[in-house]
């Protein structure tokens, strides 16, 4: 694979907003790329010219110019070129907030999107990696927003052959979405209440997680309540960072310090000093 251009959010930057974006590029696909396991963040891929093929959960999609995918975290899959030059535009994210995002705007099953040449998506991903390359974002705040606005144009302008069964998956989603909302302070809120909310197995609700968000309903309320001491850190500084612990719904400070270190790479305290 031959990198025309790439850039990386600086190590410890990433990951510290509700929406932030890991990597952004274009390159040339001239060979077979397998991920058995995934990969770790969000991942956008797009023809810019040419043609490939996108495989993942054992669906091939073709993928022509004007037409991208969207795979959630640490879900299979693999792609290659089929025609003899594949110029592709991509974006990996993620932060707290994507999947509640991604939810919202049914943007949650692994399906070709399409638009049409003079959508405001083509060349929206060159236009950031401009802005971002010119731009002294210290903290990806910019690159965040322009991520932000990305996805939203994907709702609007893009279509979908899927859309329906998107739709469908969001509907099932969203109320225990709203439940999580309202109970992330509550140490004792659990999957048996999570199942009593959907209404179904815990097989079946754990699967329609993985599928959309690429983790587990625990995992994704484990997330939510780091997203609401991020809020709290950062906007009620003379609260103390066990009682933050606390009101996020962890059981001690010690393990909310543990937690926040693993996710964000630093402590709480470290993390609401670069906010003063």
């Amino acid at each position: 694979m031959q990198a025309y251009r790439r850039f990386a959010i600086p190590y410890g930057q990433a990951g510290m907003l509700p929406l932030s974006v890991e990597t952004i590029g274009i390159v040339r696909e001239d060979r077979r790329i397998g991920r058995a396991d995934g990969y770790p963040w969000y991942h956008w891929l797009q023809t810019v010219s040419g043609e490939g093929v996108f495989t993942v959960g054992g669906h091939s999609f073709a993928l022509p110019a004007g037409t991208g995918i969207l795979v959630a975290p640490e879900v299979p899959h693999a792609y290659e070129p089929v025609s003899e030059l594949w110029e592709t535009a991509y974006l990996t994210f993620g932060g707290p907030a994507a999947g509640a995002m991604l939810l919202a705007l049914g943007l949650i099953e692994p399906a070709p999107i399409r638009w049409t040449p003079d959508s405001p998506l083509e060349g929206y991903l060159h236009a950031m990696l401009d802005r971002i390359e010119a731009d002294d974002d210290l903290f990806g705040l910019d690159a965040s927003a322009d991520a932000y606005r990305f996805l939203l144009m994907l709702k609007r302008h893009g279509t979908s052959g899927r859309q329906d069964s998107v739709d469908r998956a969001s509907a099932k989603l969203k109320p225990l979405i709203e439940w999580m909302e309202q109970r992330y302070a509550d140490p004792d809120a659990g999957l048996a209440e999570m199942r009593e909310v959907l209404g179904m197995p815990a097989s079946s609700m754990n699967e329609l997680f993985r599928r959309a968000f690429g983790q587990s309903p625990y995992h994704y309320l484990i997330d939510l309540r780091m997203r609401k001491a991020k809020e709290m850190l950062i906007g009620t500084p003379q609260v103390t960072v066990a009682r933050i612990a606390a009101l996020a719904g962890f059981r001690d400070a010690s393990h909310f310090v543990a937690t926040f270190r693993r996710k964000t790479g630093m402590p709480p305290d470290k993390f609401r000093r670069l906010y003063e």
